[in-house]
């Protein structure tokens, strides 16, 4: 399987850049959040990126230049002019997330905290960090590499410690 990447785009021009990057036939993941919006005369249930300013795809390093290619792209994530790979984990963990029916919202990425895993419902086996709230557990899944977290409430039972 080819690495993932986090490419980081324009304000406002993940949905375009994912697009491009289907087009050009190249596996993308761009993850959204619903939100309403509101206008002066009406409300729409909107669908925005989980991580602002970041779209992922996975493709081999030959292809840098087709996904540099792209109308919004600014660069690929890379550390000393490596391109830096994402775990599938990582991803993985995101889609589960997203295809679930489990409230999430975007979080800032919280450097400490326990490790845990998930051992029961429909995130069973991922892992993230924790921070507790009340009787809920407050469960942080991560993308390490951009420094970008999402949040999800979780049954304190449902967890057990990495």
């Amino acid at each position: 399987m080819l690495p993932w990447y986090a490419v980081r785009t324009r304000s406002r021009a993940e949905k375009a850049v994912h697009g491009q990057l289907e087009r050009k036939g190249l596996e993308a993941f761009l993850p959204t959040v619903p939100r309403w919006s509101r206008w002066k005369d009406r409300r729409k249930r909107i669908d925005w990126p989980l991580f602002p300013g970041y779209c992922f795809a996975r493709f081999d390093t030959a292809d840098t230049l087709r996904v540099l290619t792209c109308s919004g792209v600014v660069a690929v994530v890379s550390f000393d002019g490596q391109l830096a790979s994402i775990p599938d984990a990582e991803i993985d963990a995101i889609r589960r997330l997203v295809a679930s029916d489990l409230q999430y919202d975007p979080c800032p990425f919280v450097n400490e905290g326990a490790r845990v895993e998930v051992v029961h419902g429909p995130l069973k086996g991922v892992s993230g960090l924790l921070v507790r709230k009340d009787k809920h557990a407050r469960l942080i899944l991560s993308v390490e590499l951009i420094g970008r977290a999402v949040a999800v409430t979780v049954d304190a039972s449902d967890i057990r410690a990495y």
